[in-house]
């Protein structure tokens, strides 16, 4: 079968998807927009693909305008008319989408029913909340509208979490079209790595207790949480690490807290050493996104083998992994004490961040088996393949 995975953002685990179904005989092409900035994951061939495994991307002149609302509708219907060109030329069976802006997501959608393909709404957030959220009521009506219009049409529907089953139920989205995958993150990618390791060296981490954050800064994320916690580390001689870009971390840079360090995004076969570096990785969600986003940064945390301090609405599927795997501690979002309060019962207890961390591990080892997801994906599909041996 001839299967599209398309993930506009580029992140670790739609790959990791396109690379197991390719080993299962499937002609796989992966595309993405290489221009929009994030924590991206190995998108190129590496020694072991199967020969039917393609990348691919698009890209506009320039960095992608995430905060400039006209010029980016510009390059959401310029990489839209690009993708679905793509699409058409590799004349799929069946496509499956994520993280891809309404416009871009609509444009992809018709050139796979056009190609008489299915097609497969891979829901990794309820994208007209957001909107609504940012840019207004008019805004987010619109979009909603649009959202509601693409989750009808769609052949089939993948959502990340139970959360999004009532929304999707009062939209008149048909619930036997409707499969819930809880995403993951690529185990066999993340090894656990010693604290002290070549980047961590490179970076001057060696010798001192690190408290990291790694990954998107956006919307959804209050950057002032991270300063606070700088603010308590440096009177412990302690550092609070940020791995980002974009205007949460542009901000953090503009503080200079001395106890503060914000880094651009590392390259992603980098990945493991950058999250080992850490004593204790640090996620946030601002409590208003917690409806319609599940921070994937920290399934990502739960490989590295460290503890986890996450500040998230406890009715939020982040909330309910951490709790479920025993491998981190959860405080309440937007509260800046309850974070530092958190922080320092980690900093004191090195016995029970080794605990934590192992739990965090043996969870990440027992549900992010790609054997399964993969075939839990054929069937939402509707194509066959064999077992990766």
């Amino acid at each position: 079968m001839r299967i599209v995975v398309h993930d506009y953002v580029g992140y670790a685990f739609p790959a990791q998807l396109a690379r197991a179904l390719a080993g299962r005989g499937h002609d796989v092409l992966h595309l993405h927009c290489r221009s929009f900035v994030a924590g991206k994951g190995n998108l190129a061939r590496v020694d072991g693909d199967s020969p039917g495994l393609v990348f691919d991307s698009v890209a506009v002149e320039g960095e992608f305008a995430k905060y400039d609302i006209p010029r980016r509708i510009r390059h959401e219907r310029a990489t839209g008319r690009e993708l679905a060109g793509k699409i058409a030329a590799f004349g799929p069976d069946v496509a499956l989408s994520s993280n891809a802006p309404l416009l871009v997501q609509r444009a992809l959608l018709r050139a796979t029913h056009a190609a008489g393909a299915r097609f497969v709404f891979w829901q990794q957030d309820v994208i007209s909340a957001a909107a609504r959220r940012v840019a207004g009521g008019a805004a987010g009506w619109a979009a909603g509208l649009l959202e509601r219009r693409l989750l009808r049409r769609s052949d089939g529907v993948v959502v990340i979490s139970e959360d999004f089953l009532p929304l999707l139920r009062r939209w008149g989205i048909d619930s036997s079209r409707v499969e819930v995958i809880e995403n993951w993150a690529p185990l066999d990618e993340l090894s656990v790595v010693p604290r002290v390791n070549a980047w961590s060296a490179e970076q001057g981490l060696d010798g001192c207790f690190v408290f990291l954050y790694s990954g998107a800064l956006g919307v959804k994320h209050d950057p002032s949480l991270l300063l606070d916690l700088a603010r308590w580390a440096g009177a412990r001689d302690a550092l609070v690490v940020v791995v980002s870009e974009g205007p949460g971390a542009a901000w953090l840079t503009e503080q200079a807290e001395p106890a503060l360090r914000v880094l651009p995004y590392q390259p992603y076969e980098r990945l493991a050493e950058v999250l080992g570096s850490a004593d204790v990785l640090v996620a946030l969600l601002d409590p208003t996104a917690a409806g319609f986003s599940v921070p994937s940064k920290v399934l990502t945390y739960l490989c590295a083998g460290r503890p986890l301090l996450v500040s998230v609405a406890a009715d939020n599927l982040a909330a309910r992994v951490v709790e479920r795997s025993g491998g981190g501690i959860v405080v309440p979002p937007s509260d800046g004490a309850a974070l530092v309060a958190a922080a320092a019962e980690l900093l004191a207890d090195e016995e029970r961040r080794r605990e934590l961390g192992e739990r965090a591990r043996a969870y990440a080892e027992a549900a992010f088996d790609i054997d399964a997801i993969a075939s839990r994906f054929e069937e939402v599909l509707g194509v066959t393949g064999a077992p990766a041996a």
